[in-house]
């Protein structure tokens, strides 16, 4: 069976209702939204979390029903730990989102008080792109990546 797409990354905050209002401002809207609840046995089984509870939704940006959607979590049980990884450790330590008018989007999100990493970069790795990174509440690197 081929993989087919993406459909969603998963991150977990500490704080939802902080990290939601967060990935709202950056221009994600909720898809579905789901109350704070215990996992279904089917779940807790698929997950390898046994008497897990969450505060989960679903996040996407644009219309495209196939669009990659962010899985948005607050763990109650058990309670959602650690901080991210640093961007050269392995796994998974960066989300990158295509945008348009970085230099825009920068300093509007710098107004609001966003954490960056830099300021927005242009670099040539595939004809020319703008980057930048911030982090999200909790830590979590997120790439604003503008192809020119």
């Amino acid at each position: 069976m081929p993989i087919q797409g993406l459909f969603h990354i998963n991150i977990n905050c500490r704080d939802f209702e902080r990290s939601l209002a967060f990935y709202k401002m950056l221009g994600f809207r909720v898809v579905l939204d789901l109350p704070q609840e215990k996992l279904s046995p089917e779940l807790e089984v698929a997950l390898g979390i046994p008497g897990g509870e969450a505060r989960v939704a679903l996040l996407m940006v644009g219309e495209d029903p196939r669009a990659t959607r962010i899985d948005l979590i607050e763990w109650i049980q058990p309670k959602t730990e650690g901080t991210p990884p640093h961007l050269y450790q392995a796994g998974m330590p960066r989300l990158a989102l295509r945008t348009k008018d970085l230099p825009a989007m920068y300093e509007d999100l710098k107004t609001k008080g966003v954490e960056f990493l830099s300021e927005p970069q242009e670099i040539n790795l595939a004809g020319g792109e703008r980057v930048v990174c911030l982090k999200d509440p909790d830590g979590t690197i997120i790439e604003l990546l503008e192809i020119l």
